[in-house]
C-alpha cells in the first residue's frame, strides 16, 4: 500500500499584523501581514507615518500661532485640520505600540 504524501501546512507568519497609517473602504483598518519589516508595503507605510506625523507638526504650531487672535470662522477649519492630524497619529501610535510589544 502506497502512502500518500501529507500536504504541508502553508507557513504562518511569526509577527503579528501591523496597523497600517491608512483606512480601507468604509473608514476599517487596514493591516499588513509580513516577516519583511523593509518589504515595499512596510517602506510605504513608514513613510505614510512620517509624512502625517510631519503634519501634525506643522499643524500644531499653526494652531499655536494663529488661536489667540482668530475669527470664529478660520477655527472650525484648523479644527477639522488638527482633528485628522490626532486621528493619524493615534493610529501610528497603536501600530507602533503593537510592533514594540513584540520586542518584549
Amino acid at each position: 500500500m502506497e502512502q500518500q504524501p501529507h500536504p504541508q501546512p502553508h507557513p504562518q507568519p511569526s509577527c503579528e499584523p501591523r496597523l497600517l497609517p491608512w483606512t480601507g473602504a468604509e473608514g476599517k483598518p487596514c493591516y499588513l501581514v509580513t516577516d519583511d519589516d523593509a518589504g515595499p508595503v512596510s517602506r510605504l507605510a513608514d513613510v505614510t507615518e512620517s509624512i502625517q506625523l510631519g503634519m501634525g507638526t506643522e499643524l500644531l504650531a499653526h494652531a499655536r500661532d494663529l488661536l489667540p487672535n482668530t475669527p470664529p470662522g478660520e477655527v472650525r477649519y484648523l479644527a477639522e485640520r488638527l482633528t485628522e492630524a490626532l486621528r493619524d497619529s493615534l493610529r501610528i501610535a497603536e501600530s507602533r505600540g503593537r510592533r514594540l510589544s513584540r520586542l518584549n
